[in-house]
């Protein structure tokens, strides 16, 4: 089976990163599963993956609920970066929130592809990747 090069994982809480990636682990489904506890700290290692040529990662899990910068502040930043360098990946927000308001605004952000709750499992790792085809 092919896989994915890197996924990025983002989220506050270091129990559900640790989740998360083990996970995907299991899943076998990406060389490199990167984790942050802060958006911040994402976002620079996406610039320095473009900066230094490394693969930008494919997939990106990311939660909308984080002190200091929040999801929906990734998103207008991290759509910034995507746009000046032509970058289009697949972004997954996972949360625990059962607020429709937040379903309905990611819906109406095109860079936001999918909303799923939390915990991430097999079923959904599989549900986004046959989505959108990242194994092909």
């Amino acid at each position: 089976m092919k896989k994915l090069d890197t996924i990025l994982l983002i989220d506050d809480d270091p129990a559900t990163n640790f989740l998360h990636k083990y996970v995907l682990q299991k899943e076998s489904c990406a060389e490199n599963i990167v984790s942050f506890q802060s958006a911040e700290e994402a976002l620079e290692y996406i610039k320095d993956t473009i900066k230094n040529g490394f693969h930008f990662p494919e997939l990106i899990f990311l939660d909308i609920n984080m002190p200091r910068m929040n999801g929906w502040e990734f998103i207008e930043e991290y759509n910034k970066i995507s746009k000046q360098n032509k970058i289009s990946k697949i972004v997954v927000m996972l949360t625990t929130s059962l607020d429709t308001k937040d379903r309905e605004k990611a819906e109406s952000i095109k860079e936001i592809n999918e909303f799923l709750s939390k915990p991430l499992t097999p079923e959904k790792i599989h549900q986004v990747l046959e989505s959108f085809n990242l194994l092909k």
